[in-house]
């Protein structure tokens, strides 16, 4: 089931530069402390063979109760891209609390777990940048979930007021699987002050297991992206929300396809590959399947 959509992934990894090799590539598993806070961050690197550094830098957010083994499939295309992929864990939110209904749903509502995540990629950010071959002019990150809606706080959407939700000016493109859209709030007014690029990912089965949010409901952060920001809107028919999660063998028909609209999304606003950008423009012809849509804005 996944040849096909491996050989179209290999297809667009073609123009990767192919000279050099990263130092250190492949996987490895470490612990990194932030003094600062007093907080110790699982973290999962896959670093890319056969291609020149610096490389561009994508952050990887788990959902809530998952760890930095979750988005494995995005993470190994990231780096067959040429790109380094850094799989964050976040404690307070992570796996130690999977099989707690209570633990998640008091995660979920707690501002000082979402504020601990944001935290976290500033952390991870600074560290990265000052010990991997990473390019600070192309960074992005991707997540599902708390994931994704880490990731468009990353990138500038506005939280509840009076909270301090602060984005992280250095992260350039996002990738949110599941958005998360606001509550109580208008989406015109959280996406307004998002100014950079993302893909958001969802399908007509991605309704949440904690809370009564809709597959429609998370196309509106697309829909309301401020004039001019370029975005997409990958729909897949049939995708239930842990199919994004990467874990087991839950979603795997959706991967490949996942994984090929997330490379060509950031090789489109992260590296202004014209190739990439072209095959998303005309809707990704020959990967899509029957009832699945891609939809994008400002690309052009």
């Amino acid at each position: 089931m996944l040849t096909l959509p491996r050989r179209a992934l290999a297809a667009a990894l073609l123009a990767a530069p192919a000279a050099g090799r990263a130092d250190g590539g492949g996987m490895r598993r470490e612990l990194w402390s932030d003094p600062d806070r007093g907080r110790d961050l699982p973290v999962l690197l896959r670093l890319p063979h056969g291609a020149r550094p610096p490389h561009p830098l994508v952050l990887l957010s788990h959902g809530l109760g998952g760890s930095r083994e979750g988005l494995a499939y995005l993470g190994e295309a990231l780096a067959e891209a040429g790109m380094i992929a850094l799989h964050l864990q976040h404690p307070g939110s992570d796996v130690a609390l999977w099989g707690d209904p209570a633990a998640l749903r008091a995660a979920a509502a707690d501002p000082q777990v979402a504020l601990a995540r944001l935290q976290d990629g500033r952390f991870a950010l600074d560290r990265a940048l000052a010990s991997l071959p990473a390019d600070p002019l192309r960074i992005a990150a991707a997540g599902h979930s708390f994931g994704a809606w880490t990731v468009q706080h990353w990138l500038g959407q506005r939280g509840l007021p009076g909270l301090p939700l602060p984005p992280e000016p250095r992260i350039r493109a996002g990738i949110a699987l599941s958005p998360v859209p606001p509550r109580r709030l208008s989406p015109a007014w959280a996406m307004a002050g998002v100014d950079r690029p993302l893909l958001h990912v969802t399908g007509s089965r991605d309704s949440s297991p904690l809370e009564e949010t809709t597959p429609e409901q998370r196309t509106l952060l697309f829909r309301h992206t401020p004039d001019g920001v370029p975005a997409a809107l990958l729909w897949l028919a049939g995708a239930g929300h842990m199919d994004f999660a990467g874990v087991g063998a839950v979603g795997a028909a959706f991967r490949p396809r996942i994984a090929l609209a997330a490379v060509l999304f950031l090789r489109a606003v992260l590296q202004g590959d014209q190739q990439a950008r072209g095959r998303l423009l005309a809707g990704l012809p020959g990967l899509l399947r029957e009832g699945d849509r891609l939809e994008t804005r400002a690309l052009a």
